[in-house]
C-alpha cells in the first residue's frame, strides 16, 4: 500500500485483523505494517506508540458496541419500554460478544485490561444513557421523582448478572431469560409514581 492512502481508519482494520489472529500477546506493529504492506515507521506517524494503536482499537471496538444503545436511548419510544429495550440490547450485545467470538472477546478483554480508563469511560457512557432515559421517564410522569444519575448507576449495577463478562459463566443455566425478564418487571414497577391516595369521603350528616 502506497503511504499516501494509508489512514488510521485502514491501520486499525488492519490491526484488528492481526490481533485476531496473533492475539494480544504476541501481535506487534510490525505485523500491522506487513499486513498493510507499507514499513512500521508509516504506521508510527499516525500512532505514536504500539499502546496508542491497541488502545484505538479498543475504543472503536466500544463504540461499535455502543452505537445500537445510544439509538435505544435517543428514540421516542415510551421511557419504561425504552428502558426496557435499552438493558434488553445491551445483554444480548453482551452475549453476542463473549459466547459468540469468545476468541475475539478474549483478545478485546486482555486491551482492556491495559487500558483501564477507557472502560471506565465506556461504563460511564452507558450510565449516562440510561441517566437520559430516567430523566426522560420523570419528566413525562412515567417514573416517579429520582436523581437520574444515582439511580442509573444502581440500575446499571443491579442488573449486572446478566451482563457483566465476569459473570459470562453464569449465562447458560436453566431459566435465565425468564430470570432476566423478571428483575426488569421488579425495577419497572419500583420506579412507577406511587398511586394516587384514594380521597375520603366525608361523613353523611
Amino acid at each position: 500500500m502506497n503511504d499516501s492512502v494509508l489512514t488510521p481508519e485502514r491501520i486499525l482494520a488492519a490491526a484488528e485483523d492481526v490481533l485476531r489472529r496473533y492475539g494480544p500477546g504476541k501481535a506487534t506493529v510490525v505485523d500491522v505494517a506487513q499486513a498493510l504492506g507499507v514499513s512500521h515507521g508509516s504506521v508510527y506517524r499516525h500512532f505514536a506508540s504500539k499502546a496508542a494503536l491497541r488502545e484505538a482499537v479498543l475504543q472503536g471496538w466500544l463504540a461499535r458496541s455502543m452505537a445500537p444503545l445510544q439509538a435505544i436511548a435517543n428514540s421516542r419510544t415510551p421511557p419504561p419500554a425504552r428502558l426496557r429495550q435499552w438493558f434488553t440490547a445491551l445483554r444480548q450485545t453482551k452475549r453476542d460478544n463473549v459466547l459468540g467470538d469468545p476468541e475475539l472477546f478474549a483478545t478485546y478483554s486482555a486491551l482492556a485490561a491495559e487500558a483501564g480508563d477507557a472502560i471506565a469511560e465506556h461504563k460511564a457512557r452507558m450510565q449516562q444513557q440510561i441517566a437520559s432515559i430516567l430523566a426522560a421517564g420523570v419528566a413525562s410522569g412515567d417514573f416517579r421523582p429520582l436523581d437520574p444519575p444515582a439511580a442509573a448507576r444502581a440500575l446499571f449495577d443491579a442488573t449486572a448478572r446478566f451482563h457483566s463478562p465476569g459473570l459470562s459463566h453464569l449465562w447458560d443455566q436453566p431459566g435465565e431469560d425468564a430470570a432476566f425478564t423478571q428483575l426488569l418487571d421488579l425495577l419497572l414497577a419500583g420506579l412507577a409514581p406511587a398511586p394516587a391516595a384514594p380521597r375520603r369521603r366525608k361523613p353523611a350528616r
